[in-house]
């Protein structure tokens, strides 16, 4: 069984190595309790405190203190996978968004066939970014308190929809192809060799041309991803955001039961020691 493994590390942001454990262990759960049953993919998480001190053979998810626009996926000299994070007081939202979008396509260029959203285009060619569609707050949940991105699953290319068929993990897309507020779908038109969009955005949902699509060194990820000026900052949510002030409340409370399960474990361990 071929398993993969990605690496979290701050760089040059202010992220506790503390912090760093605590979102990795969270996105390890994640992948192994919820995105790996769907998508028959295995994975590690782990997090790191320097880049000196990750392993070769992972994908590193670098935190870094601000992105101006290199938000997202990148290819390494090697081809290799990376991501970069903007620090914010949601970060772990963006950095569950970029590890299952790496997992789910390491190379950025997967595409799967599928009838397009666009009225009057035939059989398209679907860019696989699994956390796109439902990647607004609004449909993030939480993982020991984490906020995490929601993601379709592989019956979002469907044709047609199917009663009791889940769409998405958390179940907020309810068809095929569904675009939800604060997301994009992006694919390519073999006929014309044009890439679409469509966006939600502003009040209702947009199809866009980004024409012809010159393929250089970066993947076909990272042009989108260039090319999509409006997508939310989600690791800058404000504090009074409810999903991210119920999730910070909801960790207050948990790291008081950790620590008295610490306390507890310690005395024991004290009493073995004793006797």
């Amino acid at each position: 069984m071929l398993v993969r493994h990605v690496a979290l590390v701050s760089d040059d942001a202010d992220v506790p190595t503390q912090e760093i454990l605590r979102v990795g262990s969270a996105l390890q759960k994640q992948v192994t309790r919820d995105f790996s049953p769907i998508w028959d993919i295995h994975a590690t998480v782990d997090g790191f405190a320097s880049l000196e001190a990750v392993p070769l053979g992972y994908w590193p998810v670098i935190v870094v203190a601000e992105v101006q626009g290199a938000a997202g996926f990148h290819s390494d000299n090697n081809g290799q996978p990376f991501a970069l994070v903007e620090a914010g007081a949601s970060w772990s939202l963006t950095a569950s968004h970029e590890v299952l979008e790496m997992l789910g396509d390491p190379s950025g260029d997967r595409l799967v066939a599928g009838p397009s959203p666009m009225p009057g285009q035939g059989r398209v060619e679907f860019l696989v970014e699994v956390c796109d569609p439902s990647e607004d707050d609004a449909f993030a949940y939480t993982v020991n308190d984490v906020l995490v991105s929601d993601f379709y699953t592989p019956h979002f290319f469907d044709p047609t929809k199917e009663d009791g068929v889940q769409y998405s993990f958390t179940g907020k897309i309810t068809e095929p192809r569904q675009v939800l507020r604060g997301g994009y779908l992006s694919w390519h038109d073999p006929v014309t060799d044009h890439w679409f969009q469509e966006t939600f955005f502003r009040a209702e949902p947009e199809f866009k041309d980004l024409g012809v699509l010159a393929r250089q060194n970066g993947s076909l990820r990272e042009m989108i991803d260039a090319r999509t000026p409006e997508t939310k900052r989600l690791s800058t949510l404000a504090a009074t955001n409810s999903r991210l002030a119920n999730a910070i409340t909801a960790a207050g409370s948990s790291s008081e039961a950790s620590a008295a399960r610490a306390q507890s474990l310690r005395a024991q361990i004290e009493r073995l020691q004793q006797s």
